[in-house]
């Protein structure tokens, strides 16, 4: 008998795909449980438009990520944090970096898919992946500075550029831009 997976398989395949089993196999497990559904005319016309439906869904959210990054890629965010010489009290979450993104540019970002792996605890620039879209990654440069607008940039060499050096000056092209 040839039945429509509702759910992925383990054994028999993902959603959508069409599979031969036998009939009590389908009949007392896979129906109930909604599993699966007979493989007719109608439901498999059904199966082909949801399929349809969810390719034009992916295109967009793609599309819309991509309009996204043409954004996000140019604009460098400036966080301004209390902080000591290099230590900033408290620390800068995911969530602090969507707040300030939209207040600096207007542009909402979801912080669960910023790629933070632990708070930032010091001043400096960083770069962080914003993936919203799983085949659409996006470069987010970070700086964070203290109250002053002052912050700690490395040179190329890891250390920390010299004191007379201007925020624009150490921080243009920052190589010494570290992942968070």
């Amino acid at each position: 008998m040839k039945v429509i997976l509702l759910e992925p398989m383990e054994n028999l395949g993902d959603v959508g795909e069409v599979v031969n089993v036998k009939p009590g196999y389908a009949r007392n497990y896979l129906f109930p449980r909604g599993l699966a559904a007979p493989a007719t005319p109608s439901n498999l016309k059904a199966l082909e438009a949801k399929i349809r439906a969810q390719a034009k869904k992916a295109a967009e959210r793609r599309a819309e990520a991509e309009r996204l990054k043409e954004m996000l890629e140019p604009v460098i965010l400036k966080i301004k944090v209390k902080a000591g010489e290099t230590k900033i009290y408290g620390s800068v979450t995911a969530r602090d970096v969507a707040r300030e993104l939209e207040a600096q540019h207007g542009i909402a970002i979801d912080p669960k898919r910023l790629d933070l792996k632990r708070p930032i605890k010091e001043l400096g620039a960083y770069e962080l992946v914003y993936k919203p879209h799983p085949e659409v990654p996006i470069t987010l440069r970070v700086w964070v500075l203290n109250e002053e607008g002052k912050g700690v940039f490395l040179t190329e060499e890891g250390e920390p550029a010299p004191e007379g050096a201007e925020e624009g000056e150490a921080a243009e092209a920052p190589s010494e831009a570290r992942e968070a």
